[in-house]
């Protein structure tokens, strides 16, 4: 599916999303840095993926890092066809007023500034490399938010908005950029979504509100990447990846 022998690096790949990002994309013959800020399970990942990979650990909030990130990628296997934007924060469900500006700024710093520290890396690499493609992973929360969630709704907003100002101003260098919106997944962040311990019963009441009647899956979201990566006519869309959640 046109993966054959590209670069892929994918952050937050050491569990979840981007981990299922990094496997799917290996198995379609790209070459893969899993990158994330947990540096062992990255390399964990990466080992069982192969020599088509390598772990790399990164706080994607440092400008330093993501350089030095972009340099590994360079350094084992090549300038960077693909770039997956997939690490992220959130704050736990609550009150807007019981956010506090730590969380904030934590959660603007891995959602947003990340993608602005990677795209000062990584696009003038692809622009003289003849184009390549930037995957942003944004949020359903984003585009249909809901209560308790308001600052991560309003860095998903700005993730999925800079995805299609980003297709506009890079096409003329033939990078594509797209934005991949899930509703949420049996993740990490999974608890701090619900507000609530993950028993079934409150599983069950977010459910209840996705036609197709369950959570999204990492491979839902695999999926998703490989299209957006191999779809050469497409740029400056956000796909929801949600059961039919936000109709």
């Amino acid at each position: 599916m046109g993966l054959e022998g590209k670069v892929a690096v994918v952050t937050g790949a050491a569990s979840g999303f981007g981990e299922a990002i990094a496997r799917r994309f290996a198995t379609l013959g790209a070459k893969v840095v899993v990158a994330d800020i947990n540096g062992d399970k990255a390399r964990a990942v990466a080992g069982s993926i192969g020599e088509a990979a390598i772990g790399v650990k990164v706080d994607v909030t440092s400008s330093a890092e993501i350089e030095t990130l972009i340099g590994r990628a360079i350094a084992h296997f090549g300038v960077p066809d693909i770039v997956v934007n997939n690490a992220g924060y959130t704050h736990r469900t609550c009150s807007v007023l019981d956010v506090d500006e730590a969380s904030f700024d934590r959660v603007f710093d891995v959602n947003v500034k990340s993608i602005f520290h990677m795209v000062r890396a990584v696009v003038p690499l692809m622009r003289d490399n003849g184009g390549g493609v930037m995957l942003n992973v944004g949020s359903t929360a984003g585009i249909r938010p809901r209560p308790g969630t308001t600052w991560y709704n309003a860095s998903k907003g700005a993730t999925n908005l800079a995805s299609k100002a980003l297709a506009v101003e890079l096409a003329p260098w033939k990078i594509r950029v797209n934005a991949i919106c899930p509703v949420i997944g049996a993740t990490a962040m999974l608890e701090q979504f619900l507000g609530a311990p993950d028993t079934p019963e409150n599983r069950k009441k977010f459910i209840d509100t996705i036609p197709l009647g369950r959570l999204s899956e990492p491979s839902d979201v695999a999926e998703a990447a490989v299209y957006l990566a191999t779809a050469s006519f497409i740029t400056g869309v956000l796909l929801p990846v949600d059961g039919g959640r936000t109709i």
